[in-house]
């Protein structure tokens, strides 16, 4: 029996390994390809490795406002994110902690809210954020993705706050904390994994995303990063080292921020939550 267990964990790491590899493969031929020179990229004969290093993909982005769509993106993920898990630190706990009518009726339409298509609800957002006086602005593109990231968060950490003692809670208060302050000190500390995958979350989808940044946003100076990217393909030609080169540049906050984080990651999808 240990012996069937042991080839049994053996040929599971096998497997994980060869799937790592193979959805390696295009970021590894990406950064490589990034180095290489005009000529190699479009030659016939085409190698893995470049010849030399060519580091002229990267100086060209300089010619472009790529940086001014990397510091957009970057302020709306953050934005984003700090507002987002404000309100669903709110409002998981509250669905959490306290009975009341329509609680349940609340859940079901936190959890139903991820089931759309971010395609059927650009209409609607397109109205709502007109109305505000908010179109082709960072502020009404951030107003958006808070919307779209709020209900997984809302139910992610709802589930983390129900593993939370309530006792430990209510000592706080019974020593003098206010609910607010017991929620701060006390509760948050250990749903804290939660926090933190829903930071990865709203990063990762927020960093990514393109419909609504195209819809919402018309100047090219408040484009993003997606959009922005998309702009370097040409209606003819494409300067695919460069493109190549803006990929790999955007490509390393991602992978910072989910190499810092991504054991909370790790510990939802082993199980660490139950609804």
């Amino acid at each position: 029996m240990t012996t069937d267990r042991t080839h049994s964990s053996v040929w599971s790491h096998l497997g994980a390994a060869v799937l790592v590899l193979v959805a390696l493969v295009p970021f590894g031929w990406m950064f490589v390809s990034s180095f290489k020179s005009p000529a190699e990229l479009n030659g016939v004969d085409q190698r893995l490795l470049p010849s030399h290093l060519y580091f002229g993909n990267y100086t060209a982005l300089l010619d472009t406002n790529f940086f001014r769509y990397f510091l957009n993106s970057a302020m709306v993920a953050v934005g984003t994110t700090l507002i987002a898990l404000f309100l669903a630190i709110l409002a998981g706990y509250g669905l959490a902690r306290f009975t009341f009518v329509g609680n349940r009726g609340m859940l079901l339409i936190v959890v139903a809210a991820q089931m759309f298509p971010a395609v059927m609800l650009v209409i609607p957002l397109y109205t709502t954020v007109k109305s505000l006086n908010l179109l082709n602005s960072l502020v009404g593109l951030t107003v958006v993705y808070v919307s779209f990231a709020l209900p997984f968060c809302i139910w992610l950490l709802r589930n983390y706050f129900l593993a939370v003692p309530v006792e430990i809670e209510e000592a706080a208060m019974i020593d003098g904390c206010s609910r607010f302050r017991a929620l701060w000190k006390v509760v948050l500390p250990p749903a804290m994994p939660g926090v933190m995958a829903a930071a990865v979350f709203v990063v990762i989808q927020v960093w990514e995303e393109f419909l609504y940044a195209n819809t919402f946003i018309d100047t090219d100076k408040k484009w993003t990063l997606s959009v922005g990217l998309n702009s370097l393909i040409g209606e003819y030609t494409t300067d695919w080292g460069r493109l190549l080169a803006a990929g790999v540049v955007v490509m390393i906050p991602v992978l910072i921020v989910f190499a810092y984080l991504q054991r909370y990651v790790t510990a939802i999808a082993g199980g660490g939550v139950k609804g």
